[in-house]
């Protein structure tokens, strides 16, 4: 049998980065499709329940060897502002993919990144400048473009994913002022098990009895989420993120077959232009936020060292 591993070694890093990303996002797609496959037999907090905890339990081996100290936090505030965060937009997005076309609920999953702007200027308090102040605008006429507000198209799923865009996008900004302080670890456990925790009183409550085949698309959510985000954090740490964001929308197209190949759901040209209105809108934002970084490692290089 052959050996993949020195050929994909001798590949560029942003090689590697991308083929590992495009998997990923076919990871996330898969996992989705089968959210809204089982969406039409069992409620969102069982799916979310039995996922948390399916991802909790192929963590533990990393997280014992950190147990206790995992739980340690010097910001409990901000951990538990996390968890909320995390748990509405899981929420939203869940429930948005159940009952909106999977190119819809993709493509407006995907202004996650101008709410991640709008929220770095309120919690964090940095400056943005006209250019991502722009694309932020052009983006948000994209998404108009798509779910039509005032109209017969409107639709509250459309709002619900909207919703859960917005609060994912304070999650990176939240997750951005815990790295500060908290260990990698520490802020993924606490997520883990602290949404795992909150959704067994409303799972419970409104359980449905699964199927066999139920119980196996609940196994394989969680098991091929853990190895999608494991993938994602594994593709950013060969690639540079300005070259890698652009790819993932990628998903954008395994969404599209996976909806008509499976639901028969195709998405209509608004969809399309409202969704390549805001791809182009987000890869812009990212460029500048690339550019943005660059000169500030290129100022700080320049400066004299105070040590010396």
């Amino acid at each position: 049998m052959i050996d993949p591993r020195p050929a994909f070694d001798a590949l560029a890093p942003n090689v590697k980065g991308a083929l590992i990303l495009i998997l990923a996002a076919f990871g996330f797609t898969v996992m989705v499709t089968m959210v809204k496959l089982l969406g039409a037999d069992l409620p969102v907090t069982q799916i979310l329940l039995v996922r948390q905890w399916v991802m909790v339990t192929m963590l533990l081996p990393a997280l014992r060897k950190d147990f206790p100290g995992l739980l340690v936090t010097s910001r409990p505030d901000l951990q538990a502002l996390r968890i909320a965060l995390a748990l509405f937009a899981m929420l939203c997005g869940f429930t948005a993919v159940i009952h909106l076309p999977l190119a819809d609920a993709t493509a407006l999953g995907f202004v996650k990144s101008f709410f991640v702007t709008i929220a770095a200027v309120v919690v964090l308090k940095e400056t943005v400048g006209v250019h991502r102040w722009s694309a932020v605008v052009i983006g948000f006429i994209g998404v108009l473009f798509m779910v039509q507000p005032g109209t017969e198209s409107f639709s509250f799923y459309g709002a619900l994913a909207l919703a859960g865009s917005a609060a994912a996008g304070f999650v990176m900004v939240v997750i951005r002022l815990l790295s500060r302080t908290e260990s990698t670890n520490t802020i993924l456990g606490y997520q883990a098990i602290g949404v795992g925790v909150i959704m067994i009183v409303p799972a419970v409550y409104q359980w449905v009895p699964p199927t066999r085949i139920d119980w196996l698309l609940l196994l394989a959510v969680g098991v091929v989420s853990f190895f999608a985000q494991k993938a994602n954090i594994m593709a950013y740490r060969f690639g540079e993120a300005s070259v890698l964001a652009s790819l993932d929308y990628v998903r954008l197209l395994y969404a599209t077959l996976f909806g008509a190949w499976i639901f028969q759901q195709w998405p209509s040209w608004k969809t399309l232009v409202g969704a390549v209105i805001i791809m182009l809108a987000s890869m812009y934002t990212v460029h500048r936020e690339a550019k943005r970084n660059q000169v500030l490692v290129r100022a700080a290089e320049s400066r004299p060292n105070q040590n010396n």
